[in-house]
């Protein structure tokens, strides 16, 4: 889904406006599952890594971090997804060997290269298959607004460039649920990259807990040297933060071309790229979230960039997870 352009504007507008009943129903709905659901408490830590906007935010970066660290430690964490964008309903184990990004999702797949990771819509049930299956830790990519399964610690990741948008609920604005209810169930706010939105300060300033500006670092391929020139294509949330990423390794951008978030690349989108390559002698680049997505044959044509993330050096990411939440005074 394209995000129209008043969901980003300081001032929400008429548009907003006129969806805000509609925003008050979806508001209504969300509080109202978090206050009759009982949520399940596992016998191991349960992490949970959201975000309160639609869209990307780089909640998957910081899950692979988290998880390498623990496993550095001596730790089996699991992961647990719903698998969006994937035809298996799960709950099921991912088989990278196996399973394909339109089974079980793209960032499902990312994880599993890590970790097991677990697909589902009943998170509970997959938490429990993978406590059964070995796991000494549960590390939630998705479901901050999901009540069923009690959260150990929670991590609101926050694109900085993008912030919490015109600070509306859906459909009036991008977001999943008013932010001081999220923020309410936040132990620590992460703001990824280097950007910092219109509001984003004052909007996170009665946030008791911390709030970290964590780098995203993107690690410059052989295959790219600088210079190198490139037909860069994307289907994230905000393609054009990898575009910018791309040019930040002083690459040589021929061609950009958008894709819509999670997008199922066609035999057409392939010879269409494939062409633009040779036609323009250029590299095809893309992100690792879109090369899960691509034909085997396909992606041993194209370049991804992997990136990984630069915290502050006083910050220990892992004791956000085991200090208590928090609370305003």
């Amino acid at each position: 889904m394209h995000a129209p352009d008043f969901w980003s504007q300081s001032d929400p507008g008429i548009l907003s406006r006129l969806l805000w009943p509609t925003s008050l129903i979806w508001s209504g709905v969300s509080a109202l599952r978090h206050r009759y659901i009982s949520p399940v408490r596992m016998d191991i830590p349960v992490y949970c890594i959201g975000n309160v906007t639609l869209g990307g935010a780089g909640k998957t970066p910081v899950s692979l971090d988290l998880a390498q660290r623990l496993i550095k430690q001596g730790a089996q964490p699991h992961f647990l997804s719903r698998g969006y964008g994937g035809s298996a309903s799960g709950p099921l184990r991912v088989d990278p060997a196996h399973h394909s990004a339109a089974q079980v999702g793209d960032e499902p797949l990312l994880l599993a290269r890590i970790a097991p990771t677990w697909i589902g819509a009943d998170r509970v049930a997959s938490a429990r298959m993978a406590q059964k299956a070995g796991a000494t830790h549960l590390i939630m990519d998705d479901g901050f607004q999901n009540p069923g399964l009690h959260k150990t610690a929670s991590l609101l990741v926050v694109d900085g460039a993008v912030g919490f948008g015109n600070g509306c609920v859906f459909p009036a604005g991008p977001l999943r649920e008013p932010v001081a209810s999220a923020l309410a169930r936040t132990n620590a706010v992460l703001i990824l990259g280097d950007q910092a939105a219109p509001h984003l300060k004052r909007d996170l300033s009665g946030f008791p807990g911390p709030i970290l500006s964590v780098h995203v670092v993107a690690d410059r391929p052989d295959a790219l040297p600088i210079g190198a020139k490139c037909i860069a294509f994307a289907g994230i949330g905000r393609p054009e933060k990898f575009f910018a990423t791309l040019r930040g390794l002083d690459l040589d951008l021929l061609l950009t071309q958008e894709f819509p978030d999670h997008h199922d690349f066609s035999s057409q989108d392939i010879e269409a790229l494939e062409k633009q390559a040779q036609t323009l002698g250029g590299t095809l680049v893309t992100t690792e979230k879109d090369a899960v997505r691509l034909p085997a044959a396909f992606r041993s044509q194209v370049v991804s960039v992997p990136i990984t993330l630069d915290w502050p050096p006083s910050v220990d990411p892992l004791s956000l997870l085991t200090q208590g939440r928090a609370h305003a005074v």
